[in-house]
């Protein structure tokens, strides 16, 4: 599935992944490929993804890599999948 994360400085990420997690309102959920269409509110938490995204030139710094899954620290924002195609919209 293909990953956007926007945030209000820039577009962070984009590129293949294999799964995402995310901090939800009512807990971390996790979305892989093939997901049902969702738009879901995010709450202060970490985004963990693992696959081959582009990070942006410049914001390499906000994102920590724990063995194959990388990690952005959010303190909140939406989510919406739909057609394999995951953007979030973090704050």
């Amino acid at each position: 599935m293909y990953l956007e994360i926007v945030s209000p400085e820039a577009s962070l990420v984009s590129g293949e992944i294999e799964s995402i997690t995310l901090p939800g309102m009512d807990g971390e959920f996790q979305m892989m490929n093939n997901h049902a269409a969702i738009v879901s509110l995010l709450c202060e938490g970490k985004v963990t993804f693992s696959g081959t995204p582009t990070i942006a030139k410049g914001f390499e710094n906000k994102f920590k890599q724990e063995g194959v899954k990388w990690v952005l620290e959010i303190t909140g924002g939406t989510v919406e999948m739909n057609n394999n195609k995951v953007i979030v919209l973090a704050d």
